[in-house]
């Protein structure tokens, strides 16, 4: 870097500024300032916000087993710092001849199984919501190709719709309306995505065309293998409208890391609108329905201007 002449001090203070800066950052995430719809945010270290019932179960079985985990590790821990001082060779210069302890062998084996049942049963009432789905409203194929992915909506024998989805170059957004970095981040935002109405149940049938992929939506709760010559099923009902991105999370090849998933989710009627459009150009029908989501932004935004 070029060299700069100044205050003995300048350093410091910039140094000194980036550093509160991150530390706000950090302590800004941890106590939820900073959040995102559908994409993971700097310093984040809890799941995405959810946007489907499933996930929301997923979140609360996750603390719900954090009270069990936090106080065993504290445990494990105070008992090693206990030991290591109680039991040292300068605490004990003649060692203990004690071979065992019935009653602390029946708690050491009755206390884990009773924890496990405690996290057993809330576990498998989570797996079995996972796979009983209700009734699809909606059913799509995602077919996982090195290294890009590709859907088929099943629904509409007269009107097919069926598009592939790639990762959305710098030099074409322009083309493609994307140019704001926030809404379509770098190495997530994509040509074309996957569009689904609002509080419908989406049914997706994952597979693979080439070697092992995996089709992962963090804010539906979804993850599932892509099987070259297997369908596999998983399914989400988001409750909230927007754009949310996921990835490919099986290592697939050398451009994984360049395989990214978005899934808008829209109204029905924007979803109607869009699907008979799709059915004879999809990256038109793509743009009208951002002009649409858009328009709409702008009318409630003027709304509420005006109500305040």
């Amino acid at each position: 870097m070029p060299s700069r002449v100044g205050h003995p001090l300048e350093g410091v203070t910039i140094v000194n500024t980036k550093l509160f800066a991150g530390i706000f950052a950090f302590f800004a995430a941890m106590v939820g300032i900073a959040k995102a719809d559908g994409q993971a945010v700097d310093w984040q270290y809890r799941f995405q916000e959810p946007a489907t019932g499933i996930m929301r179960q997923i979140q609360g079985f996750e603390v719900y087993t954090l009270w069990f985990i936090i106080p065993i590790t504290l445990l494990v821990l105070g008992l090693l710092v206990y030991v290591m001082i109680r039991f040292s060779a300068k605490s004990n210069p003649v060692p203990s001849r004690n071979s065992h302890n019935t009653a602390i062998e029946v708690i050491w084996t009755l206390g884990p199984v009773f924890l496990l049942l405690l996290l057993a049963f809330p576990s498998f009432n989570l797996l079995t919501a996972q796979y009983s789905p209700p009734a699809a409203d909606l059913t799509i194929k995602a077919t996982g190709y090195q290294w890009y992915w590709g859907y088929e909506y099943q629904t509409d024998a007269e009107n097919e719709v069926s598009f592939d989805s790639l990762l959305l170059a710098d030099d074409d957004r322009a083309e493609y309306g994307k140019d704001d970095r926030a809404a379509y981040p770098r190495l997530l935002a994509v040509d074309n995505e996957l569009v689904v109405p609002v509080g419908k149940t989406v049914r997706v049938l994952v597979t693979a065309a080439d070697v092992l992929h995996a089709f992962a939506m963090p804010s539906f709760g979804v993850k599932m293998d892509a099987v070259p010559g297997r369908l596999n099923e998983t399914w989400f009902n988001a409750d909230r409208e927007g754009l949310y991105y996921g990835q490919c999370s099986e290592l697939c090849g050398k451009d994984h890391a360049y395989m990214p998933i978005a899934i808008r989710v829209v109204s029905e009627d924007q979803f109607t609108n869009w699907y008979a459009g799709a059915s004879d150009d999809v990256e038109a029908a793509n743009k009208q329905l951002m002009a649409a989501i858009e328009t709409g932004r702008k009318t409630v935004d003027v709304a509420n201007n005006n109500a305040e």
